[in-house]
């Protein structure tokens, strides 16, 4: 017999289906609730509420468990490629060797943007956010490419928008990244891989093409592989809420990059950063503010430790923390602010009180301090969020168009006013 629930209202008893997930995963199926009762649920921020089906990413935060498809983290940030994983999360399997060349290849194709999108650099203020600048670029590419305003494609045509966008969101991030130093931009080479070309086109100069270390390009591959999907987060559930209307896919992922740019959310690994800078300008002692983060009366806090969801640790800070170790090593960074970062992990892995309290670095610690050691500067740190996100939105996107789901409308309690009259002005 299948298993129900069910609620009480004024004397009658209503039953709704208790659906279980392929991780036995339970949820109570209210979408009948008010047509039966007349009733709607409350639940501010959603998070008891399950707005999706979705067979992309697994994630268990009480036992720390995070996959991709099924595949385990771990592995995938071990054996796989980003681009491999954006086809992963996209299309559902892991490519054959044939078609993933033929993946890489597409997106290679596109990298180019058009010239006439320094015009919008040419618009924005020399200190304009990167965030800022993202948003605006990305929404733009659907004036640039009009035949993604379909909304109902192709399967052929979809494909082509997503390859578009993934082969695109480097070049305007390194486009961002050039027009921050006042430096010419520096454009994509057919001869380089996607984290290579990215990382030229960062770092490199029109007149001096660069080459990386294995360890630096092997570090952005599983920064990138980590931040690919992370379930219906703020950024994801807003980018299937836009597309739920039938939003283009670059006005969808635009919406994304607002939601993740919020401090809340996308902005961590930088207060990250600006938290050690502000240690490093009090003096730098460590052990002053560890013992400020266990004072309940200080209102202190040491951000990119403990993360909402894992209730235990964060298995990707586990796997960067080595890949950040082999970074600080190779390139042998002596900076004051990651020699304050190194002092506040090792104390708050060795602490009995955030031991306790399961206060564990998460992976916003360990992108902040990598990202720092590479030369990036702390404003473009959720721009590479974004360009890690990026699959996992598309993919989300994609997945609330196959599967029909109607266009988002929550609900409220209403609690202002009720009617009264309109009073004229000269007696207000």
């Amino acid at each position: 017999m299948s298993e129900t629930a069910s609620i009480i209202l004024n004397g009658s008893s209503h039953e709704f289906p208790v659906i279980t997930g392929t991780e036995n995963e339970k949820a109570i199926d209210i979408s009948k609730l008010r047509d039966q009762s007349g009733y709607i649920t409350l639940d501010p921020g959603f998070k008891n509420t399950g707005a999706a089906k979705s067979a992309i990413t697994f994630l268990d935060g009480e036992t720390g468990i995070l996959r991709y498809r099924g595949y385990p983290i771990e592995q995938l940030a071990e054996k796989s490629t980003f681009l491999e994983v954006a086809y992963l999360l996209i299309y559902g399997e892991l490519p054959t060797k044939a078609v993933l060349e033929q993946f890489r290849t597409d997106i290679k194709s596109q990298m180019m943007i058009h010239e006439d999108m320094k015009n919008f650099f040419a618009g924005f203020p020399s200190q304009a956010h990167p965030m800022g600048q993202l948003s605006c670029l990305v929404g733009a590419l659907s004036a640039f490419y009009p035949e993604s305003l379909n909304p109902n494609p192709t399967q052929e045509e979809e494909d082509k928008t997503i390859v578009n966008l993934l082969a695109k969101m480097p070049t305007i991030v390194s486009w961002i990244q050039k027009k921050s130093l006042g430096h010419p931009v520096v454009y994509p080479k057919k001869d380089l891989g996607y984290i290579d070309n990215f990382l030229n086109m960062i770092f490199g100069e029109v007149n001096n093409e660069k080459t990386f270390d294995p360890v630096v390009i092997d570090a952005m591959h599983k920064l990138l592989i980590l931040h690919a999907d992370h379930e219906q987060n703020c950024s994801t559930s807003t980018v299937r809420i836009v597309g739920s209307s039938n939003a283009n896919l670059y006005a969808s992922i635009s919406a994304g990059i607002n939601a993740l740019w919020g401090p809340l959310h996308g902005g961590a690994n930088q207060a990250v950063i600006e938290m050690l800078e502000a240690i490093k300008n009090d003096g730098g002692d460590a052990e002053k503010y560890l013992a400020k983060a266990k004072d309940k009366n200080d209102p202190f806090r040491l951000m990119g430790f403990g993360h909402r969801v894992y209730k235990n640790f964060d298995p990707r800070a586990k796997i960067i923390k080595k890949a950040c170790d082999d970074i600080l090593e190779k390139l042998g960074v002596n900076d004051p602010v990651l020699n304050i970062a190194k002092k506040l992990e090792e104390a708050a892995l060795n602490d009995q009180y955030f031991i306790d309290r399961k206060l564990y670095p998460n992976v916003d610690f360990y992108s902040g301090i990598i990202y720092r050691a590479l030369g990036f500067n702390s404003d473009m740190f959720t721009v590479l969020f974004a360009l890690g996100r990026l699959p996992g939105w598309i993919a989300q996107w994609k997945e609330m168009r196959e599967n029909k789901e109607p266009i988002g409308r929550p609900r409220q309690v209403y609690t202002g006013a009720t009617i009264r009259d309109y009073v004229d002005i000269s007696k207000r």
